[in-house]
């Protein structure tokens, strides 16, 4: 069974991220290891425009626990990929981030990829789990 991702809520941030010539792989698109490269750096631009970081997000440090990702197109170098984010599964302890992948191409959009990752409130100092700061919760609805 292949994974499908089905957006259910409206995204709450995007950000342009442009495909580097390094992205490309010998296929000569972006490579799928750096589709997690590029939501990485969609991930720290989210918590930058909330004044946080992924080692200090709303007084938690944060770690993923898990990703898919279901490809829907290629993106080339020159692309610049528009990256919209929403959190959903929001619990005491983790939540999920959603994302999807889109460039534009001849006045045409075309969908890259669509990505989940789980992400875990965690301290680093412990090694262990943590509960959810009220700061972080509101930087996630």
């Amino acid at each position: 069974m292949r994974i499908k991702i089905n957006f259910q809520k409206s995204f709450t941030f995007s950000v342009a991220i442009p495909v580097r010539i390094s992205d490309i792989n010998y296929g000569g698109h972006v490579g799928n290891d750096h589709i997690l490269s590029i939501v990485h750096e969609a991930r720290m631009a989210f918590f930058k425009s909330h004044g946080h970081t992924e080692m200090n997000a709303g007084g938690v440090n944060l770690i993923m626990a898990d990703s898919a990702v279901q490809y829907k197109g290629e993106s080339f170098h020159g692309d610049i990929i528009l990256v919209e984010i929403y959190a959903d599964n929001i619990s005491s302890i983790s939540f999920d981030l959603f994302y999807k992948l889109t460039t534009i191409r001849e006045e045409k959009q075309f969908d890259i990829a669509y990505v989940k990752t789980g992400m875990i409130c965690f301290d680093y100092s412990t090694r262990k789990m943590v509960n959810m700061t009220e700061t972080l919760e509101n930087i996630l609805k």
